[in-house]
């Protein structure tokens, strides 16, 4: 495929900075929307273009020579707690904010998509698998219906946000999984009671985490752009999801530290809140019609899914 010019919207978050970093390797050029461009270290090649995520202000002209969009932009679902390692309670104004600044976000791309003269080929609209809400050890593939929690409502305003990006402009919903990384994301705050000894279940351990490697998540992506056949929602976890419990044990068996303290689910939300309910309630999601696309997972199981991350420093 012939070199592509992608512009990210939400670049130098844990995703984007992979995701870009993948689409340098293979040739591609990428530029970045940021609301604050002067804190952003990215490579050189790569154009960091200032924006509010809220108003057309001239960064829309970058549109004019851009192939794909991704939409990555979006306040963080569990903040930065204490010491960066615990979730922030979702206060009115958290939820307020968590929602606004997705919604804000893909209204304005869709916006300078309808205005644009040369349209891109691909819009890719991030989520979430909480879209689905909370279940138990049920399969779930994308033909699942909506939940009804404030995360799934979140998830669901997030993808109406640039529903209008117009006829002619192929649109992807990625709902993606838990990515496992040592850069950021949910893995370095599960980590943290293991280094400590004591690591364990939480709650009764029987939810399940709908994990993915990042380096499978930023191919998938890069899959979907390239490949003109794909459209639509996909779910972009691997396809073997694993109970809190297991997750557990081969993370301690990783480590070489014991799997042994439980926590319990009602003290968690005690402390937390409802953001606790991301963890102690889980949901089995499979990559169905990413697999049915072509797709190949480099790291489809959680044990060299672990091994890979845990090396990786």
């Amino acid at each position: 495929m012939t070199n592509l010019h992608i512009l990210i919207a939400g670049g130098s978050g844990l995703i984007g900075r992979e995701l870009t970093a993948g689409l340098l390797k293979l040739g591609h050029s990428v530029s970045i929307l940021s609301r604050k461009p002067q804190e952003v270290r990215m490579p050189d090649q790569v154009n960091v273009i200032s924006w509010d995520a809220r108003t057309l202000s001239g960064w829309e002209q970058e549109i004019e020579k851009t192939d794909a969009i991704v939409h990555l932009a979006g306040e963080s679902i569990a903040g930065n707690g204490l010491f960066g390692l615990f979730p922030q309670r979702w206060t009115p104004y958290r939820k307020d904010l968590i929602s606004r600044s997705r919604i804000e976000s893909g209204q304005v791309l869709a916006k300078a998509v309808e205005g644009a003269q040369n349209k891109p080929q691909v819009f890719i609209q991030a989520s979430a698998i909480g879209y689905y809400g909370p279940s138990d050890a049920e399969v779930i593939t994308e033909s699942q219906a909506q939940g009804t929690d404030f995360a799934a409502r979140v998830c669901q305003s997030w993808e109406s946000s640039s529903a209008v990006v117009g006829v002619g402009v192929r649109r992807i919903i990625a709902r993606f999984g838990l990515p496992l990384s040592m850069k950021g994301g949910f893995l370095p705050r599960v980590l943290f009671p293991y280094k400590m000894f004591v690591g364990g279940p939480i709650g009764n351990g029987k939810q399940y985490y709908s994990w993915i490697h990042m380096d499978d998540t930023v191919q998938s992506l890069i899959y979907l752009i390239e490949n003109e056949e794909t459209s639509g929602v996909f779910n972009i976890t691997a396809p073997n999801p694993v109970t809190n419990s297991e997750f557990g044990r081969k993370l301690g068996n990783t480590m070489k530290r014991p799997h042994w303290m439980p926590v319990p689910g009602l003290a968690f939300r005690a402390l937390f809140g409802e953001v606790a309910d991301v963890v102690v309630h889980g949901q089995r999601v499979i990559p169905e019609r990413l697999e049915k696309a072509g797709f190949s997972f480099r790291y489809p199981n959680i044990d060299e899914g672990l091994q890979s991350t845990l090396s990786d420093k």
